[in-house]
């Protein structure tokens, strides 16, 4: 019943089949390899911060030698100290900033370094709304060392970031060296720092995970690509059965007489002892028997004739 597989058709088709299912399964693998790796770093960054949080602080100048420098991928959260004077007359405040789930602000000073150029630092974080803002402490006056957590420059992409260009002066909705040297006029380090130990009623601002080091996006992309690989193999499986089943069935109908169109089997209307098939009982035709109109009243008259003519010679 089965012997059509081995066709060159059907060979041809089972050896895709054969090919496609394994392809599948190891797409379905490597993404799955991808989600994994992404899982490791994941916890691996999540073991650095500690390691890094919890060592002593280091000099800004190892981390960011110069204003232009960028925060290396092990520097995120590592403790940096630096020494200079808070510029208050620059403060700023960065609206909309959750804390263990409270809307609050962030109160960002520059502190001036000795080589002129300002480190943002992010002296704490208040609840309310940065415009109704009235009890913001006053920062340290004169020389002062502040240690605080090493924070990547702030995107588009980081959550309560405030593109639109409307807030007021004295407030800034990204924080970066690229927005705060177009409001400060002085030149501005890439990164800065959330400080350690603010002054009540400030509130420490925990230091953010690096970019890419969690479960992104990109990350369950990868989980969903898999489940779709393996899908798709067991697809290609599905299909190749149903197609040999639908082959074996047509042509064992087939071998009975009966043809896709032919519902009624072989002595229905459609089969080969039918009337509707070449060497079947042939159906009368009505226009056959009867005859058009014109054809019967032309034999009548023909009849009527021969009549009169065997009148006349009698």
């Amino acid at each position: 019943m089965y012997r059509f597989l081995l066709t060159p058709r059907w060979l041809a088709v089972s050896l895709l089949a054969l090919l496609a299912v394994p392809v599948c399964v190891f797409m379905g693998s490597w993404q799955l390899s991808r989600f994994d790796m992404r899982v490791d770093q994941h916890k691996s960054a999540e073991h650095d911060e500690k390691r890094v949080a919890a060592a002593a602080p280091v000099p800004l100048a190892r981390v960011l030698p110069k204003t232009g420098s960028a925060v290396g991928s092990d520097d995120s959260g590592r403790i940096v100290s630096a020494t200079g004077r808070y510029d208050t007359a620059h403060q700023l405040l960065v609206p909309d900033r959750l804390l263990d789930g409270h809307n609050g602000y962030y109160v960002l000073t520059p502190l001036r370094l000795s080589d002129g150029a300002a480190l943002p630092v992010v002296r704490g974080w208040l609840p309310g709304k940065a415009a109704d803002a009235r009890s913001v402490p006053a920062a340290p006056a004169g020389q002062v060392t502040v240690t605080g957590a090493m924070q990547y420059p702030e995107t588009t992409e980081t959550s309560g970031v405030d593109t639109s260009g409307a807030l007021p002066s004295d407030q800034i909705g990204i924080i970066s060296g690229a927005s705060l040297v177009n409001v400060l006029p002085y030149s501005v380090y890439n990164g800065w720092i959330t400080a350690n130990h603010p002054a009540k009623p400030l509130t420490a601002v925990p230091p953010a995970a690096p970019p890419n080091s969690g479960l992104d996006l990109k990350a369950f992309q990868n989980l969903g690509y898999t489940g779709q690989w393996f899908v798709f193999a067991g697809f290609v499986v599905f299909m190749w059965f149903r197609f040999v089943r639908r082959e074996g069935e047509a042509r064992a109908d087939a071998e009975l007489g009966i043809l896709p169109d032919q519902p009624d089997g072989p002595d229905g209307p459609g089969g080969p002892g039918g009337s509707g098939r070449p060497g079947g009982p042939a159906a009368p035709d009505p226009q056959a028997e009867d005859g058009e109109p014109g054809e019967r009243d032309a034999e009548g008259a023909r009849d009527t004739v021969s009549v009169g003519s065997a009148a006349h010679v009698a």
